[in-house]
Parts: structure tokens; C-alpha cells; sequence
């Protein structure tokens, strides 16, 4: 087996491990939100996200196996970067909303809004993390096949994630009238016409809400 494939499965391993982690400091969260009366939204396609997730891992590592997808250097730097770039919109999305960040959708909404850190431009920017780091994971050893796939897959999942996240945000006020004019994914670069930040006072009072979009 080539050193690039061997390599490449640690990769796999190392995200799959960290995918472990990060579910245990959400159900540590969840239990914490509980304590202070916040509960759990029913999500009946939660378990398709998770699926897709191992999915993903799995099949990216078997194309390349089995397929023998090459080690293409260009392609192979190219979607690392975008991995890393990824992974790191990811954490800060983590570190803006701090001890309330967990993988399922809580109905925190009157412990405030978040308005800081990657959510000053767009509303769901985990979801562009995860869209991103989707496709360039696979893309990293060649694995085509399971990067489209994979994008349709995910494209569905987080549709359905949506309704149910959206349903909860948007019945509060405070964060229809701090967010709901930011697009979702994209930051509205050129558009002047954006609506200006939330005023200074609003800021200091936001606190992290329960999305993790």
C-alpha cells in the first residue's frame, strides 16, 4: 500500500476520532443547557447526519483503496487547504458561541443572540464549514465519487436541518431582526446596500443561542 493511501487513512481515522470528541462536549453541553431549563427541538432526520458523516469517512477511504484513486499533488494541496480553511471556520464558529455549541438543535433562543465572530456576515456558517470540508476531504486522495455524493447527501440533510433550526430562530424577534436579512451561507461582500451591524448596545447584550449552523 502506498505511503499517500496510508497516510490518507490516518487522516480518515483523525477526523473520525475528533467527530467522536466533538459528540461527547455536545452531550456534556446538552446535559448542562437542560440543567438551566433549555430543551432538545425534535429532529426526526438527526440520525440521517449522522450516517452521512461515518458514510462519508468510510466510503472516501474504500474508493481509495479499492478504486485506486492516485495521489494527484496539485489536487492533493489544493483540497488540504481547503480542509484546514474549513476545519478553522469550523472552530470559530465553536469559540463564538462557547459553552452553548452542541450538534443538535436547542431551543436556547432567550439565553440571546449571537451576532460576533462568523455570524457578523452570514447565518448558518457551520453549515458552509461543513459543506466545504465534505468535498475537499474525499478530493484530498482523488476520491471523486464520494465527494459528489457526498455534497448531494449533505446538501440534503442540512436542508432538512434547516427547516427545523430556522422554525425555532426565526419565532424570536430579537434574532429576526438581528440576523434574518444575512444570507445563510455566503457574506454579502459587495452589497452596500447590507444592512449595517446591530447597534453597540445589542452587542454587548448578545450571548450565544443555540444554533450551531
Amino acid at each position: 500500500m502506498d505511503v499517500s493511501v496510508i497516510a490518507y487513512l490516518g487522516l480518515l481515522l483523525a477526523v473520525g476520532a475528533g467527530r467522536l470528541i466533538e459528540l461527547q462536549i455536545s452531550t456534556r453541553r446538552q446535559r448542562r443547557l437542560a440543567a438551566q431549563g433549555i430543551v432538545k427541538v425534535p429532529e426526526k432526520h438527526f440520525h440521517w447526519m449522522v450516517v452521512m458523516h461515518i458514510a462519508i469517512l468510510l466510503s472516501a477511504g474504500l474508493e481509495v483503496v479499492l478504486l485506486h484513486r492516485p495521489f494527484l499533488p496539485a489536487l492533493g494541496l489544493t483540497m488540504g487547504l481547503l480542509f484546514l480553511l474549513a476545519n478553522g471556520l469550523r472552530w470559530w464558529v465553536m469559540a463564538t458561541l462557547g459553552k452553548h455549541w452542541n450538534i443538535q438543535v436547542m431551543n436556547s433562543v432567550p439565553l440571546g443572540v449571537v451576532t460576533t465572530g462568523p455570524y457578523r456576515w452570514i447565518r448558518h456558517p457551520n453549515y458552509l464549514a461543513v459543506f466545504l470540508e465534505l468535498l475537499a476531504l474525499p478530493l484530498i486522495h482523488s476520491a471523486w465519487l464520494t465527494a459528489v455524493c457526498g455534497e448531494i447527501a449533505c446538501g440534503f440533510v442540512v436542508r432538512q436541518r434547516l427547516k427545523v433550526e430556522e422554525s425555532v430562530l426565526m419565532a424570536n424577534p430579537e434574532y429576526r431582526a438581528a440576523m434574518s436579512d444575512k444570507p445563510r451561507f455566503v457574506p454579502r461582500l459587495f452589497d452596500r446596500a447590507a444592512r449595517p451591524e446591530i447597534s453597540a448596545r445589542a452587542e454587548r447584550e448578545a450571548r450565544p443561542q443555540q444554533t450551531n449552523g
